[in-house]
Formats: C-alpha cells, sequence, structure tokens
C-alpha cells in the first residue's frame, strides 16, 4: 500500500470535510424571523429619520417591511452610507439593499440585483441664471454630487468633473455657495431641491436632458438563487397588488412635493432597453 497517497487521500477528505457548504440565505432569514435591510441613512424621501419619532422613514423603508410581511417575519432597518450599499451586501452584514440602489456592470459583478421596479433618471439642476441648456454644455465644469453614487459615475461620464459628499443637503449646499456650477441626483431628489429654491435660497432649474438612466432594483449576495426568485416572486405580487403604487404615492406621488407618478412595472432587465452603466 503506498502509505504517502493514503496520506494525502485522507488529508484532502479532511479538508473537504472542514470547508462549509454555501449556507441558503433564505432559509437562515426564515429561521432568523428577521430581514436585514439596508437602506440610505440620511436621504429623502427614501429613508431618513423622523424628526418626531427618530425611526427610519421613507419609500426604501416601507418596500423592506413591505418584502418583510410578504414572508411573515419583521424587518430590520440598517441605514448605512451611500458608498456602503453594496459593500454591506456582499460582506453578509445585511440581507438585502434597498436603497435607489441602480443596475451597473461593477456592481452587478459584486452582488446580486432583482428585478428592476422602476427606471430612474440621473438629473443635473443648476442656478437658474446658469446659461447652459444641455448636459454637454458642463463637460469639464465642476459638478456636486454623493460619494460612491451613480450619480457621481454620470458626472465623469460626461467629462465633467465631481466634487463629492457624504449627502445630497451637502452637495448642494456646494452649488448654493458657488463651489459647484450644478449638482446631480435622482430625479426625486432634484425636483425637490429645485421646488425648495423657489423661496429659500438661490433659485434653481433642471436640465432637461438625463444625465443617466438607470434600473433600480434590490441588492442581494450572489449565488442565492432561492433568495433571488423570493424577492422577485414577492416583488412582482406587490406590484400587481398595487402596494408598491401605493407606498410610492405616500412618498413621491401627486399629493407631495414631488408629484411623480410611478408607470413602471416589476420586469427582467433583459425586458428593457438601457445601456448599462460601468
Amino acid at each position: 500500500m503506498n502509505w504517502k497517497c493514503l496520506t494525502l487521500t485522507v488529508a484532502f477528505a479532511g479538508m473537504a470535510a472542514a470547508l462549509p457548504a454555501q449556507a441558503d440565505q433564505l432559509e437562515n432569514i426564515m429561521s432568523a424571523k428577521t430581514l436585514r435591510c439596508a437602506t440610505f441613512a440620511d436621504v429623502p424621501p427614501f429613508a431618513s429619520p423622523d424628526p418626531k419619532t427618530r425611526e427610519m422613514a421613507g419609500f426604501d423603508v416601507d418596500l423592506c417591511g413591505a418584502i418583510a410581511k410578504e414572508l411573515g417575519i419583521k424587518a430590520e432597518i440598517k441605514p448605512v452610507s451611500v458608498e456602503a450599499r453594496v459593500p454591506e451586501v456582499k460582506l453578509g452584514r445585511v440581507d438585502i439593499t434597498v436603497a435607489n440602489l441602480a443596475y451597473t456592470l461593477s456592481r452587478a459583478e459584486q452582488i446580486q440585483f432583482s428585478d428592476p421596479y422602476y427606471l430612474a433618471k440621473e438629473m443635473l439642476i443648476v442656478p437658474a441664471d446658469d446659461a447652459g441648456k444641455k448636459k454637454a454644455d458642463y463637460a469639464g465644469q465642476r459638478i456636486a454630487s454623493t460619494k460612491g453614487s451613480t450619480s457621481e459615475m454620470s458626472i465623469k461620464l460626461n467629462k465633467s468633473d465631481p466634487l463629492t459628499f457624504q449627502d445630497t443637503a451637502s452637495a448642494y449646499l456646494a452649488v448654493q455657495q458657488g463651489k459647484a456650477r450644478g449638482m446631480v441626483a435622482n430625479t426625486m431628489t432634484t425636483t425637490k431641491f429645485v421646488n425648495e429654491s423657489k423661496s429659500k435660497g438661490k433659485a434653481m432649474r433642471m436640465i432637461e436632458e438625463p444625465m443617466l438612466y438607470q434600473p433600480i432594483g434590490i441588492g442581494m449576495a450572489k449565488d442565492q438563487p432561492a433568495l433571488t426568485a423570493k424577492i422577485n416572486e414577492i416583488l412582482r405580487k406587490l406590484d400587481t397588488s398595487g402596494e408598491i403604487n401605493k407606498i410610492w404615492d405616500k412618498w413621491l406621488g401627486p399629493d407631495t412635493e414631488y408629484k411623480m407618478t410611478r408607470t413602471d412595472k416589476v420586469v427582467s432587465l433583459s425586458e428593457l432597453k438601457f445601456d448599462p452603466i460601468p
């Protein structure tokens, strides 16, 4: 008998036994009876502390709660920075990220995206007296945004110079103070700032041409097919029942300062026509 071969065989067998099989995250979530959900720390109307209760509130918070309810468990909200939305999922510190998370090729290499539940736009706002008419007019100009966001990416793709901050309020203030020529954020946020500027601070306006189109989905760990299938199933159910529109109208609808109507449906990425960004 070749004892060397036998020793190696036993050693490799022991190593294989010691390697943990990839846990089924959906099973773990159901066992814990808690869905750990990352949201923005302070980006209204998606997620921000309620001034009265100090509890997190917003569209993304309610969507996470609706998903947890469909699972029959509770939602645990974990506020994170813009740039931490992907790492928190990747490192297993949360189960899902619901934080206006846009699909990009680099993010898709790190985490799994759900089917998108709406198609967002990155929009540029500038002082009302600014001479620019289209996004090309701002190439080479300093434009503010949140750090690590697709807003920042759209600025770079436009060959503009990004000036980044931890939150949208700081980015907006930079424009008000003349430190940047404009600011890029999602349609909801830019609409809010333009409306606020009519009665406070320097008047702003929105450039009609979007800086970028982007599908928004939920972020999850890769190689978790059961969890991915379940989240997609729930999103489609919430869409069909009208629950997503109900949450949308509460935070972004016609009776809010954003006055936006959701016309999108939950569909697979392959059904959408868009140019994926890096």
